[in-house]
């Protein structure tokens, strides 16, 4: 058995030249991936488009309509950021997809991995900052409803704060969110995560795996979940144009590898979302984000999962 891996081909869309969104990275993954040895093409678990009613667990059926009928009033597309089509809501239900497929495989392996996901600026009722349906928080909701978790952790260390996620879970004991983020980042207005650690700008690797340790293993033993939801956006970076942080490739491989060990050695299930990342340097980004399942392959091998 090798490390189970999703994508599908509908998560790249067109979209206007010269847009801030790098929509190539998550085809450029999945060959990186294949070309770089790191995984073959048997490993890949290709998702379906999940009900519309799991995709209402966490967001209001009317703007869930809206969106994908495309009715979505002018003001709420301008705060996503991304220009409508059906092609993009398709994208949008599929990506949420995935990552409920991703998390079903990490209960059955003990870790999976997606090659996109970690919308968590998805509201219940709004979208925001590229973020249309919130993915880690319908996938929590739908494993809850499938009666194969009970209790849930997510793990956001994504550049900025998990808001979305922090506002669906805010009076849920049963989902744990905790959100290692740069203070002076956006969202301007932060929300309340059940556990917020905010960092200081210019964070270089050592003091940030340092910090991450001082929460990450206390956590695990506190909330004792059924399974970790993994936001590893590597916006972090120093290269990152909306970042503010100062980690480096080594850096991430080491806070991935970091988070995997932790979790998995303690017996604790992980699915893997890519997180946020943004780039000039296509190819660049793309290897930081492949950082994930080289980490996440090899400790899938040490630890027989």
């Amino acid at each position: 058995m090798d490390l189970p891996i999703v994508y599908h081909p509908d998560y790249v869309v067109p979209l206007p030249a010269g847009h801030r969104f790098p929509m190539p990275k998550f085809r450029q993954l999945y060959e990186m991936l294949l070309a770089d040895g790191v995984a073959h093409p048997e490993q890949f678990h290709v998702p379906v488009l999940p009900p519309l009613e799991w995709i209402k667990l966490v967001h209001d059926p009317s703007y869930v309509q809206a969106y994908c009928e495309g009715t979505l009033d002018a003001k709420a597309q301008r705060r996503i950021g991304l220009p409508w089509s059906s092609a993009l809501a398709n994208r949008t239900c599929i990506a949420v997809g995935g990552t409920i497929l991703t998390a079903k495989l990490a209960m059955n392996a003990g870790l999976a991995c997606n090659t996109a996901g970690g919308t968590h600026h998805a509201f219940p009722n709004f979208g925001s900052g590229f973020c249309i349906f919130n993915d880690l928080a319908i996938s929590a909701r739908v494993l809850q409803k499938l009666g194969l978790v009970s209790k849930v952790l997510i793990v956001d260390l994504d550049v900025h704060q998990g808001d979305g996620t922090a506002v669906i879970f805010q009076d849920d004991p049963s989902v744990f969110t905790f959100s290692m983020h740069c203070a002076i980042n956006f969202p301007g207005t932060k929300q309340k995560s059940d556990l917020d650690v905010p960092l200081p700008m210019g964070m270089e690797d050592d003091d940030y795996l340092q910090t991450l340790d001082k929460y990450l293993p206390d956590l695990l033993s506190e909330v004792k979940p059924d399974l970790v939801l993994y936001d590893a956006g590597v916006d972090t970076h120093a290269g990152d144009h909306l970042g503010k942080l100062a980690m480096t490739d080594t850096g991430l491989f080491r806070r991935d590898m970091q988070v995997l060990t932790t979790c998995v050695a303690a017996g604790y299930p992980v699915a893997c979302v890519i997180g946020g990342g943004y780039s000039e340097d296509m190819k660049g980004l793309v290897y930081r984000h492949s950082l994930l399942h080289r980490a996440a392959s090899q400790v899938y091998r040490l630890c027989r999962l």
